[in-house]
């Protein structure tokens, strides 16, 4: 299918709307978001605990046909300072091309101050710091996804 970091190309290619699945990739886990079909609004949905590549994917691509998914946002980190690619956004892009072949659009959103921006409410909500690691990665997959459809609508 395609990927791409242009929100005009990526809108186009949903022409009926539909669900998105936000997803905020890490080392060791995956946090997974849903926004409904009328692109209001993101909520946290699953955590994925990574093992292998395969695994990972078959439990998404599950997720993703549970939930009549019709396209994808994968946060792209870039440096905090000048927006530049960093290493993790080269990891982010392969992670991208392996989920091609599920036949979705995928759009790339810029996932900077994601993490802190979630820790931050977190904090401020008075969540342990144990709650907050087992919450914190798909709130930023949510806030991520919040984020593109935001810009989706806005145009």
């Amino acid at each position: 299918m395609m990927i791409t970091t242009d929100r005009t190309l990526f809108r186009e290619a949903l022409p009926g709307g539909g669900r998105l699945i936000g997803l905020d990739v890490g080392t060791k886990t995956i946090g997974t978001a849903l926004c409904d079909a009328g692109w209001s609004f993101a909520s946290p949905a699953l955590l994925i605990r990574r093992t292998k590549f395969q695994k990972d994917k078959t439990a998404l691509a599950t997720l993703i046909a549970e939930q009549q998914v019709k396209g994808i946002v994968i946060g792209l980190p870039l440096n905090l300072t000048d927006g530049s690619e960093s290493p993790r956004s080269q990891s982010s892009r392969a992670f991208a091309r392996n989920m091609e072949d599920l036949g979705l659009p995928i759009f790339l959103q810029d996932e900077r101050w994601s993490t802190q921006a979630v820790t931050r409410t977190l904090i401020e909500q008075d969540v342990s710091r144990a709650k907050r690691a087992e919450r914190v990665d798909k709130m930023a997959a949510a806030y991520i996804l919040q984020g593109a459809i935001d810009a989706l609508v806005s145009g």
